[in-house]
């Protein structure tokens, strides 16, 4: 009895850990975030364009997302864009030429910039782009949204 409980735990474990997060950005125009899937919910704030959510849950044309300070709110899903995001998550985070600390670096960013993600394949860096269009690689540990 033991054992099948302990194999159950771990089957449930294992399952969560392989849960794979669904992130997407805010679309062209910046979007009105909703305490309820409605538009006759209350008004949170307004989310920017390009800025990166998780998708929590989807009801109908909506959905829940969660934002990289762990908010939470509702906006129509057409609203959302594919194209992926990270959001700076540490202050005086670098953005380095190539994906180690002995490139040349590039810049410093600070938390809450977000950067275009180049190449969506995660390991301990990630491929970035900032708005002025310099690419490099940031520790996955710097940034939210993947």
């Amino acid at each position: 009895m033991l054992v099948h409980r302990l194999a159950a735990a771990t089957l449930l474990l294992c399952a969560t850990a392989a849960q794979a997060y669904d992130f997407k950005t805010v679309g062209a125009a910046p979007v009105i975030l909703y305490d309820a899937p409605s538009l006759k919910g209350n008004k949170l704030y307004v989310a920017p364009r390009g800025m990166p959510v998780e998708i929590v849950v989807s009801y109908g044309e909506w959905v829940k997302v969660r934002d990289y300070t762990g908010d939470m709110a509702w906006t129509e899903a057409r609203n959302l864009s594919a194209k992926r995001a990270v959001v700076v998550r540490n202050p005086k985070a670098v953005v380095y030429a190539d994906d180690n600390d002995e490139a040349p670096v590039l810049f410093s960013v600070d938390k809450g910039v977000v950067l275009e993600l180049v190449d969506p394949q995660v390991s301990a860096w990630i491929k970035v782009r900032h708005k002025d269009g310099v690419t490099g690689y940031i520790k996955a540990t710097d940034v939210w949204g993947i």
